[in-house]
């Protein structure tokens, strides 16, 4: 087969579903991952006959796990890696922006388990299952919002726990998970495996994603004042989309994209010392074995063809 795969997480609605609609229709292979298997069938089942015409794509695919948790982010690899697809394109799409501080089963807070931890842990343990092709794109999907983010430059924390200790502020919140994941992303690109590449995807203010109509708390109840300024989900996604098809493969790698094109972070974001504090920090905290400044720390053993 020669039609890329391009796994997307969140995939059985809102952006991650719009997403996988545009891929298919540019000739790419898509799996969509959801926490329902229920709603991620019937999302996969929407997009059959989409593919153009001779297309070698093919049909939807889908897996169920709960991203929130981490023994699922990592059987998830174990699976995708197992079924000995070559993953091309890996889209790492959940998210959510949760309205009062909840910690997983693993002892983080919720919003940085899905916006943070769950890429981080995934395209890792992918890496690892050797289930990512040499030129493989990973984008993670962004938000202007990481402006907003409060970090401790001194002492990162990439667990999102500080936040049981101070004012639970749902958009700032949101907003650090996202300016942690940037950073990590930062310091990622530069140590994948020469030829992968991993981009920031900045998807803009939305109609009818859960940034701004179903997040809850203040972020539902500020949303009709901005609703006059958003876009369309088909407008959203043109910057993943872009990231996903373009060739050859945009630059920079590990930069921030905003309307399709390279864009400029907060000032934290661009910090990278922060970055491999928070790299290095996230690794530790999800038992995950750090990438050396040239890639894998060893033989990277992909096995597709």
């Amino acid at each position: 087969m020669s039609s890329k795969i391009a796994v997307i997480t969140g995939g059985a609605s809102g952006l991650g579903l719009v997403t996988a609609r545009h891929l298919i229709k540019a000739g790419q292979s898509v799996v969509l991952v959801g926490r329902d298997a229920t709603r991620t069938q019937a999302a996969s089942d929407s997009l059959r006959g989409l593919a153009p015409a001779g297309s070698d794509a093919a049909p939807p695919r889908t897996y169920t796990a709960d991203l929130e948790q981490w023994s699922q982010v990592r059987a998830l690899a174990a699976e995708l890696a197992a079924d000995n697809h070559p993953v091309h394109v890996l889209i790492n799409n959940a998210g959510a922006a949760f309205p009062r501080y909840e910690q997983t089963p693993d002892g983080v807070e919720r919003t940085y388990a899905l916006n943070h931890h769950a890429p981080f842990l995934l395209t890792h343990a992918l890496l690892a299952e050797g289930a990512l092709t040499p030129q493989a794109r990973i984008i993670n999907m962004s938000s202007f919002v990481e402006k907003r983010g409060k970090l401790d430059t001194a002492d990162p924390d990439v667990a999102g726990t500080s936040w049981s200790n101070r004012f639970y502020n749902q958009i700032n919140v949101y907003a650090t998970s996202k300016l942690v994941s940037l950073l990590a992303t930062r310091e990622l690109a530069r140590r994948l495996p020469e030829g992968m590449s991993v981009y920031n995807a900045n998807p803009g203010m939305v109609k009818g994603t859960a940034m701004n109509s179903n997040a809850g708390g203040l972020m539902r109840l500020t949303a009709p004042l901005f609703r006059p300024f958003a876009i369309t989900p088909d407008e959203g996604v043109q910057t993943p989309v872009l990231l996903a098809t373009a060739s050859p493969a945009p630059r920079p790698s590990g930069g921030f994209f905003s309307e399709s094109r390279p864009d400029t972070p907060s000032r934290l974001a661009l910090d990278d010392a922060l970055a491999h504090a928070v790299y290095t920090k996230t690794a530790a905290l999800l038992g995950v074995e750090p990438l050396t400044s040239l890639g894998r720390a060893g033989p990277c053993p992909y096995r597709g063809a």
